[in-house]
């Protein structure tokens, strides 16, 4: 349900530009009358959080570029300099080095919630579709931005991860060769990702927009997964989940700030302070954490043109999550059977990082393997027959009777059947 806003202009200047550009007014629907499920919980206000993040890390990056320079004989040293020489630089290099952290932590958060309450289901699947592109154009963002500073974990980094694309039958080589912009990791790569870096959190905030614009039209999913039914399930936007927005986003910032001003370097990685030699090659070069599960996965498969498929078929799969459970119930607290295989998943990600930042090699690659198909299985195979074997728990006639009732038992009137409207 789309959000309508009563604003009513006063003054002859906002009469006027109502009549003309009605921005107060899709601004207060949007974020102030907008009608909203009254029992959201606090893994709701994450959106809130990464919405800060980006703009965070929007605005200490645009800063950060202005001492930068995008060059193999001179990266290393500028960022030598934004932290020796700029005033605040270190404050600025570590905010933006660890927002990206944050930043990841906080979608993972995101991601894992939509996945529990079935925030993916109809008629919500544009919004989950937008929200995957946001995640991919994240980590093509996050990853783009660790060669800058051209270390050595930047620069082999670079080179393991680019030479992925020439197992592409065809136009790998091509694409390889122009991600390079040469025959090797070297200038013209590093001026290529600088731009792309520069541009591509700009593309996020855009497809942002149509992430909050798509979900604002369908409205909220909410914990129990049951549409709002009366004016009695929902209370405006503003004051009751600005106040929770914000009161979670200070928390998170403590966080945040301890990272930042505490252990700024706990996340990265030692080699990346050697400035990068294409002669010394590191004794084992791993991603950024965030990308761990994905880089195991990678090095499950023994074939490169399998690993590279497997690795971007793992986000693949979320395009298609929406038709794959075939469950008509939306929230796992309703889900016996879902509620235990999600723990799984979630145990079985956690463990995918851990084999994605360990040498591929005995044991962790039997492993990695074991936990690559699980993984698929997870929504190729369990989901959908969780649909026809799953015996779901009644839901509750509506999100206010599900508050009074302070749970998911079936109450007075209830109903067993699933809302999917």
């Amino acid at each position: 349900m789309a959000g309508h806003s009563n604003y009513v202009p006063q003054s002859a200047a906002a009469k006027w530009l109502e009549s003309r550009l009605p921005v107060i007014s899709l601004v207060r629907g949007s974020f102030v009358d907008f009608p909203t499920p009254k029992n959201l919980n606090y893994w709701w206000t994450f959106g809130g959080i990464l919405f800060f993040m980006l703009i965070a890390q929007i605005i200490t990056g645009v800063v950060l570029v202005m001492h930068y320079t995008p060059s193999t004989g001179a990266a290393f040293n500028s960022v030598e300099h934004i932290m020796r020489d700029v005033n605040f630089g270190w404050m600025l290099r570590y905010l933006h080095a660890n927002g990206a952290s944050m930043f990841f932590i906080a979608v993972y958060i995101h991601i894992f919630r939509g996945l529990y309450y079935g925030s993916y289901k109809a008629p919500r699947e544009i919004s989950w579709i937008l929200g995957v592109i946001i995640f991919l154009i994240m980590m093509g963002t996050a990853f783009m931005g660790y060669v800058l500073p051209w270390g050595q974990m930047s620069f082999w980094g670079a080179t393991v991860i680019t030479n992925l694309f020439s197992a592409i039958p065809l136009v790998g080589e091509e694409i390889r060769t122009w991600l390079w912009g040469g025959f090797a990791v070297d200038n013209p790569t590093l001026n290529r990702f600088f731009s792309l870096h520069y541009l591509l959190p700009f593309m996020i905030f855009g497809v942002v927009i149509l992430h909050v614009w798509a979900f604002h039209t369908t409205g909220n999913n909410n914990p129990t997964g049951v549409q709002p039914k009366t004016k009695q399930d929902t209370v405006p936007f503003h004051p009751y989940y600005t106040i929770k927005d914000l009161f979670a986003i200070v928390v998170f910032m403590i966080l945040f700030a301890w990272f930042a001003f505490y252990v700024p370097n706990y996340m990265g990685h030692p080699d990346n302070y050697i400035e990068a030699n294409p002669l010394v090659t590191p004794s084992h070069i791993v991603p950024e954490w965030y990308f761990l599960p994905f880089y195991a996965i990678l090095r499950a498969v023994p074939d490169k043109l399998g690993g590279v498929a497997a690795m971007f078929g793992a986000i693949a799969v979320l395009f298609v999550l929406p038709w794959l459970d075939t469950s008509k119930v939306r929230s796992g607290t309703y889900r016996p059977l879902f509620k235990q295989f999600f723990w799984i998943f979630a145990a079985n990600a956690v463990a995918l990082g851990y084999l994605g930042a360990m040498p591929a090699e005995g044991t962790y690659v039997l492993l990695a393997r074991v936990c690559t198909v699980y993984y698929f299985a997870h929504f190729l195979i369990i989901l959908p027959m969780l649909g026809f074997l799953e015996k779901p728990r009644p839901l509750p006639a509506s999100i206010s009777e599900a508050v009074l009732k302070g749970g998911a038992g079936k109450p007075a009137g209830a109903t067993a059947a699933p809302d999917t409207k």
